[in-house]
């Protein structure tokens, strides 16, 4: 069941009806039930894989808090991880693991037969592998106490939202909102339906639509050369923003329905002026999930300078592979690692330090570095990563044939380009806005007159210029 859906505005309203209906001891019920049938809508088979990692989670953090003996209590920590994440290894890099290795042999000249094993990836596996993992390293660190309520850990674990694609919440924030609740809020659902609104113009009308173009291109890379591929390229920057973003706006937005605060998940990272803050901007809850669980047990920054480079790589490496099984996933995250420490060893001056024609500097090589490492993310294969990198010139000693050349091998009319243009100039008006405050908060502010004519303008948007059909979110096959 998609957000973008017809069931799920059908869905969405009885959940609502029914949570707020009942008293509130009882409201995690709701949720939960509701958060099966939503995950079961996908694959109903693949519910008892979430309930087995949610039962070993479980039942290892009550054992963790009883248990006096440090290594004991460490045994069950790494046995509970190696499980998770054995779930995880099974469903989505078990191919990857055969593959990598008949060609290793391959290249010692010792031929094997290749193995492929036909498994359904699980909608949401990689978030909530990662939600499970946080609440028991979080438990064995004693950050938080076990929740000894199995149906409320169970909410918290398959919460609808977020069980697609995120945020990664972590438990001292969503634990205690399923489990007390907070009395209905009028101007919290409307912020919530606001937000969403935003959402599906985020993800309809600029995601989908410019999809359309990425997929012509990506889908057969070898077809095109010169301004195609440069448009392909842009067009894929703006719509796995868009794809995400508004992804998690949605989910925020239904959150606030429930009376529920997710975390942030963007902020505006294509206004940032180093990797660094482009990645405390970008995908956020998948960031600090990093930083918290990987980076800072490797020793973070309290070593020396080479360790902290390495602790770097490690952790990009990392975040590249839990993007998906395939070598140019891995790439893109190294180079993004190998960025950062080349901004570290630069000192690079605080971006508060700069003046206005130094961050326009800053800010340009930064984009140039994230629309470029995006090919990596895209494309299917090195070969694909490579040719898109020399052939993105072809033609250009002609710049008006190389523009008007690559509109029309994609079959672009000026008339959608300028459209499209006026939509993502929007997007990135609200996000510069939103760097200095709550928009949608501003605008609830003005007189009806000016704000109802925007909330008109959004949902017209939405109805007439949303892609056809149900596009699935990018980040569901992770």
């Amino acid at each position: 069941m998609l957000f973008n859906s017809l069931q799920f505005a059908v869905f969405l309203p009885i959940v609502f009806l029914l949570y707020w209906m009942i008293p509130t001891k009882y409201r995690w019920i709701v949720l939960l039930l509701s958060s099966v049938y939503f995950y079961m809508s996908f694959n109903a088979k693949t519910i008892f894989l979430i309930l087995m990692t949610t039962l070993i989670s479980y039942a290892s953090a009550l054992m963790m808090s009883k248990q006096q003996d440090t290594k004991k209590k460490k045994m069950i920590l790494i046995g509970t991880t190696f499980v998770c994440l054995g779930v995880l290894f099974l469903f989505k890099y078990l191919n990857f693991f055969f593959d990598t290795l008949t060609a290793l042999f391959s290249i010692v000249s010792i031929p094997i037969h290749p193995m492929t094993v036909t498994l359904m990836l699980p909608v949401g596996i990689s978030f909530y592998t990662f939600q499970t993992l946080s609440y028991v390293m979080d438990v064995y660190h004693g950050k938080i106490e076990p929740e000894r309520h199995f149906g409320v850990y169970a909410a918290y674990i398959s919460f609808f939202p977020v069980i697609s694609s995120g945020p990664i919440e972590r438990a001292a924030n969503l634990i205690p909102q399923i489990k007390h609740g907070n009395p209905f809020n009028y101007t919290e659902s409307t912020y919530g339906l606001k937000l969403m609104a935003w959402g599906f113009f985020k993800k309809l009308v600029i995601a989908d639509n410019l999809a359309v173009y990425v997929d012509l291109v990506y889908d057969h890379i070898f077809n095109y050369s010169g301004f195609a591929l440069v448009l392909a390229t842009l067009f894929f920057t703006v719509q796995i923003y868009c794809d995400f973003s508004g992804y998690s706006d949605i989910a925020k937005g239904v959150a606030h329905l429930f009376g529920i605060r997710l975390t942030q998940n963007f902020k505006s990272p294509y206004f940032s002026c180093s990797i660094k803050e482009f990645w405390s901007r970008w995908h956020i809850s998948l960031s600090t999930w990093f930083k918290d669980y990987v980076y800072i047990p490797l020793g973070g920054n309290r070593c020396s300078k080479v360790r902290q480079a390495m602790n770097l790589l490690v952790t990009f490496l990392v975040s590249g592979a839990w993007h998906g099984a395939s070598w140019t996933y891995i790439l893109w995250g190294t180079i993004h690692g190998v960025g950062q420490v080349i901004e570290n060893h630069l000192h690079l001056r605080p971006k508060q330090q700069l003046n206005k024609v130094q961050s326009l500097v800053r800010f340009m090589l930064t984009m140039s570095f994230v629309v470029l490492t995006w090919i990596f993310f895209r494309a299917r294969s090195l070969n694909e990563v490579i040719y898109l990198l020399t052939h993105f010139y072809h033609g250009i000693s002609s710049p008006l044939g190389y523009l008007l050349g690559g509109l029309q091998s994609i079959g672009l009319s000026v008339e959608v380009l300028l459209r499209m243009t006026l939509f993502v100039v929007i997007l990135f008006v609200y996000d510069y806005a939103s760097l200095k405050c709550d928009v949608i908060e501003k605008i609830s502010a003005k007189p009806f007159w000016i704000r109802y004519p925007i909330y008109y303008l959004i949902v017209m948007a939405v109805l007439f210029f949303h892609a056809v059909g149900e596009v699935s979110f990018v980040y569901f096959q992770f």
